[in-house]
C-alpha cells in the first residue's frame, strides 16, 4: 500500500515549519518587521507590480495578509489570483519565497483580526481610497476627523475591506553562503504530491 500522501503530507509540513522556525529567528534577532513581505502580483494588462504587505498568520493552510480590496493589489488578486510573497531578513542572510493562489478569508476571519487592530488603522481603513489620486494630504485627514465624530464607540469592518489567504504551490528557502555559494531549496506541488529539491545558487 503506497504512502505517496502521507510523504506528501509531511514534506509540506516540513516546509510550512521550516518557513515558520525563520519567522521566530528573525523575530529573536529582533529584525525591523519581521513578517514584512513583498507581494507581487499581475493583472489583467499584463504588467507585474510589487509592495510590502505584513503577514498576518502563516500554517498549512497558506499566509494570510489584509488590505482594502479595491486597492490596485485587490483588483489584481480579482482579476489574476496568482501571486509571490517573498520575506528577506538582511540580518540572518535568509529569504522565503511562497508562490501560489490567493482565496479571500472568511467573513469571521477578517472580524476577529479587524478588532485586533488600533483604532486609527481602522479609521485609516475606512478613510483612504487606496491607491486612488488624493487632492492633498488635508483631504484625506477630514475624511478621518470626520469618521471620528460618525464612529465615537466601535468601528465596523469596511465591506471593502478584508484577507487573502495565499495557498502555496512552491515554497523556496534560500540562505547567503560565501562566494555567493548560497543554499537554495524548493518544496513544489507536483502531480504527484509535494516534493523537495536543492537549486543551484
Amino acid at each position: 500500500m503506497s504512502d505517496s500522501g502521507g510523504e506528501s503530507d509531511r514534506c509540506y509540513q516540513e516546509a510550512v515549519g521550516r518557513v515558520r522556525a525563520a519567522l521566530e529567528r528573525a523575530r529573536a534577532a529582533a529584525v525591523a518587521e519581521p513578517t514584512a513581505a513583498t507581494l507581487a502580483t499581475v493583472g489583467h494588462d499584463g504588467w507585474p507590480a510589487a509592495r510590502t504587505v505584513l503577514l498576518k498568520g502563516l500554517d498549512a493552510s497558506g499566509a494570510v495578509f489584509y488590505t482594502n480590496r479595491c486597492s490596485r493589489k485587490g483588483q489584481h488578486l480579482a482579476e489574476n489570483p496568482r501571486a509571490s510573497l517573498c520575506l528577506f531578513w538582511a540580518p540572518l542572510g535568509e529569504q522565503v519565497e511562497l508562490r501560489g493562489v490567493t482565496v479571500a478569508v472568511s467573513a469571521a476571519e477578517a472580524d476577529a483580526y479587524w478588532a485586533q487592530r488600533p483604532r486609527l488603522s481602522q479609521l485609516g481603513a475606512w478613510a483612504s481610497q487606496q491607491s486612488q489620486p488624493l487632492g492633498s494630504r488635508e483631504e484625506l485627514e477630514e475624511r478621518v476627523a470626520r469618521l471620528e465624530r460618525q464612529y465615537p464607540g466601535e468601528i465596523p469592518r469596511p465591506p471593502h475591506w478584508s484577507g487573502y489567504r495565499l495557498v502555496p504551490s512552491s515554497i523556496e528557502l534560500w540562505s547567503a553562503g560565501d562566494g555567493r555559494l548560497h543554499e537554495r531549496e524548493r518544496y513544489e506541488l507536483r502531480p504527484e504530491g509535494w516534493t523537495w529539491l536543492r537549486l543551484n545558487p
